[in-house]
């Protein structure tokens, strides 16, 4: 069963204008001092997390992912780094206007530690 989630504020959209489309192509940019391993997707409404979107891809420091294709609603998120360390954040909006985020080691330090003491 997926964990509760948690909002997290420091996880920066970078607004953009998107054509209204029922999917969208959203960039991660990394510029934490860790690799991402893994990334999840599930919908707000699913109960179990969906196949990690990176297969068998890393985010490298300074190094970008694009998720192509994504169907537009709302996700719950999970990030994994290289020391496993887990990172949720809830309700995504992926065709909110935003085309990109951006992933700091602020942003990636508070949200693992929201995440461990839920």
């Amino acid at each position: 069963m997926k964990r509760a989630v948690l909002a997290l504020a420091g996880l920066v959209f970078l607004a953009t204008t998107v054509q209204a489309a029922p999917k969208n192509n959203v960039k991660i940019k990394n510029k934490s001092d860790w690799e991402i391993h893994h990334f999840f997707l599930s919908s707000v409404d699913d109960e179990e997390w969906g196949p990690d979107q990176l297969g068998d891809d890393v985010i490298g420091t300074g190094e970008s992912f694009e998720l192509r294709k994504i169907p537009c609603g709302s996700y719950d998120v999970m990030l994994v780094d290289e020391d496993g360390d887990e990172c949720i954040v809830s309700e995504v909006d992926v065709c909110s206007g935003s085309e990109g985020w951006v992933i700091t080691n602020e942003d990636l330090l508070e949200c693992q530690a929201e995440t461990e003491g839920e």
